[in-house]
């Protein structure tokens, strides 16, 4: 068993264990990075990367039909889908080398690709080495979530975690779960030829507004999938006849439906399992490992980032707990993590993206009476116009003082537009701010200056605001 000692053991080579390491070692730290599965984490090989590669091939593939209201009209596309799954692969073979043992090895961190677990307080070993750190920080990332449903355990099922790297084309595609991995995934199949049913025990995209919602559901409906929402699946079996597998799903309504393959996607835990937390005094809860603001455990020589922290699970959330870690360990600068501005993007067509409070967190934290909501659909937008590609909204919610507090945007560019608003609220911006900027012309961005803009329409063009123009224009 070899014996290192060091400043820094990160156990987990995902995104934020990932940006922890690169970036502590060019500081001048001695790094331990343990990995016993795949570099990257979900993120590049089951998760972010390939559901995007998968979604640009899809988008293709619909593309490639036309556009009859254009004057384009076009046979449907030949899809290979062995070919798609190919290319996913490509893609994820191109990004690789940055998240590969030889870089971060270059860079100075020992890699070790092996699991590890807590031996005591500042002690982490695996099935090779035994490491003492001054801090370890936690980046075990989480899995998929499987619900219990009678059945499952005897039927074939597929998780994001191997679905984007089957080459099988399903002939029916039977989604359990509705927020943005079943989406995108929904998507994603039927575009590419399959029979798509997505069934939501509640209600489709449930964090997100309603009504850009609604606009997403009827977008996906008229995409050929059909969404059952408010309804369960009780139970599940299987069947394998000459070859062909048939999945039946029976539904808490008392229906039945059958499928060829079935996606669970019904959210995701924390990876603890294998941490043995009890040996270096660490609680946690069924959200993950419980930290203060400051990223740090019970154990105030463990961190925990990402994912298993228990927080939103997001890649750009997990590298900016690394930032705050490496402030506070590295720098001792007691650095807090501030949530205000926390945005996320479903990358179906349109994007559905958010940051900042939604209208009914703004009420119940500051009154009806202290919250405006501002509206601007894409119906207006002259380059939405020319794209044919009206089907969004913008929706800024702002306190009556101006203070940005929120925006969801359901557009082809909203995750591109939705930087400029968690900047905003980021640097507790008022809404002129955005309402002044000059937008290029014709863009989507527009939308979101005319949304702004518009917090000042009842005023600018008030009876008041026209007897004193009329009044100055005397002199």
């Amino acid at each position: 068993m070899k014996q290192i000692e060091t400043d820094i053991c990160i156990i987990g080579g995902g995104s934020g264990g990932l940006s922890l390491a690169a970036g502590a070692v060019q500081m001048g730290a001695r790094v331990v990075l343990f990995e016993g599965g795949q570099m990257g984490g979900d993120c590049l090989n089951s998760g972010c990367v390939p559901s995007k590669a998968l979604l640009a091939a899809a988008k293709a593939a619909y593309l490639a039909n036309g556009n009859a209201a254009m004057g384009i009209t076009n046979t449907p596309p030949n899809i290979d889908f062995a070919a798609v799954k190919a290319h996913v692969a490509d893609v994820i073979a191109q990004i690789e080398p940055h998240d590969s043992i030889a870089r971060f090895e270059a860079l100075g961190v020992t890699v070790i690709p092996e699991m590890a677990h807590f031996t005591g307080p500042r002690a982490v070993a695996s099935a090779t080495h035994q490491v003492r750190a001054k801090y370890i920080v936690i980046a075990s990332g989480s899995q998929p979530m499987l619900p219990p449903i009678p059945g499952l355990d005897q039927t074939d099922f597929h998780s994001n975690e191997t679905i984007v790297a089957d080459p099988e084309k399903p002939d029916h595609l039977l989604i359990i779960g509705g927020g943005p991995i079943g989406v995108e995934m929904a998507q994603a199949h039927a575009r590419l030829g399959c029979d798509v049913t997505l069934v939501e025990a509640f209600r489709v995209m449930g964090r997100d507004d309603p009504a850009l919602v609604e606009i997403l559901k009827q977008n996906l409906i008229k995409a050929g999938i059909t969404l059952i929402e408010g309804v369960g699946v009780t139970s599940l079996s299987q069947t394998i006849k000459s070859g062909r597998r048939t999945i039946t799903a029976s539904l808490a309504d008392g229906k039945q439906m059958t499928a060829s393959h079935l996606l669970i996607a019904v959210g995701r835990k924390p990876s603890l399992d294998r941490l043995q937390l009890a040996a270096a005094k660490i609680r946690h809860d069924a959200k993950g490992i419980v930290t203060d603001r400051r990223l740090r455990t019970s154990n105030r020589h463990a961190y925990a980032i990402g994912d298993v922290a228990g927080r939103q699970q997001f890649t750009h959330i997990a590298g900016y707990h690394a930032g705050i870690v490496i402030r506070n360990i590295l720098f001792k600068i007691p650095a807090k993590l501030d949530d205000r501005a926390v945005p996320w993007v479903t990358y179906c067509d349109p994007e559905l993206a958010h940051v900042g409070l939604g209208l009914d967190d703004a009420t119940a934290r500051f009154g009806s009476d202290q919250v405006i909501c501002l509206e601007t659909p894409l119906s207006g937008n002259d380059r939405a116009i020319a794209d044919r590609r009206t089907e969004g909204i913008v929706k800024v919610i702002t306190h009556k003082n101006g203070r940005i507090l929120g925006a969801s945007i359901l557009a082809p560019a909203a995750g591109e537009m939705i930087l400029a608003w968690s900047h905003a609220i980021a640097t507790k911006a008022k809404i002129g701010s955005m309402a002044n900027l000059i937008a290029p012309y014709p863009t989507y961005g527009d939308s979101s200056k005319r949304a702004a803009g518009s917090f000042f329409t009842a005023k600018l063009f008030s009876p008041a605001t026209r007897r004193f123009v009329r009044f100055l224009l005397k002199f």
